[in-house]
């Protein structure tokens, strides 16, 4: 018999590890402003990894529990998608040379010239961003996301008034409305 909701133990660690993995993202965000020019190597890739390694910890203790409650071993890889699994200590792979090319308008690796495949596909996706990224406007998605990131790390932070140091104006703006709407987290009455 399938149990039909998460026990609350795990649903609070799960909680605690997205919450980090968020603030991480964040500051991969942070670090790709303008005042972070020489950190921005490192600790983009200290915090891109480190939200990557907060959220493989959440899939496995979900994936230890899914096995415990006899979850077959197929459907728990199914879930898992391991099929995209590629280990960091590989390096780059072809579909990141590939889309760096795109994005930095250089021609497309041999990897990329044949058609449909992952490479080409991620090289046409670089192509993209790239235009886009020479064009003023902005995806209204991506900016909400950034804002509303950098606002909650702010109003945790009680460190409104910094917003305007280091993001460009419009984000910060809309970053710092974010945060006048949010309010401390307030304990559960018990």
């Amino acid at each position: 018999m399938e149990d039909t909701q998460m026990p609350e133990p795990l649903r609070r660690a799960i909680h605690q590890l997205v919450a980090e993995a968020v603030q991480n993202c964040q500051e991969v965000l942070t670090y790709t402003e303008s005042f972070a020019a020489h950190d921005w190597k490192r600790m983009t890739l200290y915090r891109a990894t480190e939200a990557a390694d907060t959220m493989n910890m959440a899939a496995m203790l979900i994936a230890a529990y899914c096995r415990r409650m006899g979850m077959s071993r197929e459907r728990l890889e199914s879930y898992l998608q391991l099929c995209q699994e590629r280990a960091r200590s590989a390096g780059p792979g072809d579909g990141e040379w590939a889309k760096l090319a795109g994005l930095l308008g250089e021609e497309a690796p041999a990897s990329a010239t044949v058609p449909q495949t992952w490479p080409s596909m991620q090289f046409h996706s670089g192509q993209r961003v790239a235009e886009e990224a020479g064009r003023p406007e902005e995806d209204p998605q991506k900016l909400f996301t950034e804002a509303c990131l950098h606002g909650l790390r702010a109003r945790l932070s009680d460190d409104v008034d910094s917003l305007g140091d280091y993001l460009p104006p419009h984000v910060a703006e809309m970053a710092r409305k974010v945060a006048s709407v949010l309010q401390e987290p307030q304990p559960t009455p018990a």
